[in-house]
């Protein structure tokens, strides 16, 4: 992909095909690396086919049976010197505390390093197509943190105003560029 923000779309949005209430996204960046995390409390994975989810013919999918984005998102962190690295307990096994947790390292100074990308786009665009799920987003930088949780969001709309309403979804992308210029 051209921007790891699109991984995080793209792991993001099995999540919430997994059953996710929650989805957590953090984005943990030094000075040499970026660290993505995306955790759900989704169905999980049975061991059997965790083991072979970075195949790119191990899919759920049924209208082809290939899926190239956990695979993508592993080969992109291995050429920077980096790795993927995939938890998942399966709700059959752990009823009250299932879900999956992907990470992703990459080293920032490797040629082969691939742009964020436009992460605001990608979390509005979760938000936007999935305004039932609540998602916890943190990007660790050294000079600032920014974070959104919908929860919050949720809290002070209420109930009658569903986060996918243009108004939200434009406040949020304020909101976040705000945070990442540092003008909250």
């Amino acid at each position: 992909m051209k921007e790891l923000s699109l991984n995080i779309l793209d792991v993001a949005k099995n999540s919430v095909k997994a059953g996710a209430s929650l989805v957590g996204i953090e984005i943990d960046e030094t000075d040499e690396t970026v660290k993505i995390t995306i955790s759900d409390d989704g169905c999980g994975m049975k061991p059997d086919f965790l083991a072979h989810v970075t195949d790119p013919f191990t899919t759920t999918r049924t209208t082809r049976p290939v899926g190239l984005g956990l695979p993508l998102l592993k080969l992109e962190a291995e050429q920077t010197g980096g790795g993927l690295e995939i938890t998942s307990r399966h709700r059959d096994e752990f009823p009250d505390s299932h879900g999956t947790v992907t990470s992703a390292l990459f080293y920032k100074n490797h040629i082969d390093m691939t742009p964020l990308g436009d992460v605001i786009g990608s979390l509005v665009t979760l938000i936007q197509g999935s305004p039932d799920i609540d998602f916890k987003f943190i990007h660790k930088m050294p000079e600032r943190e920014v974070s959104l949780d919908t929860r919050e969001l949720r809290e002070v709309l209420g109930e009658d105003v569903p986060l996918d309403t243009p108004d939200v979804l434009v406040w949020i992308t304020e909101n976040l560029k705000g945070q990442y210029s540092g003008e909250e």
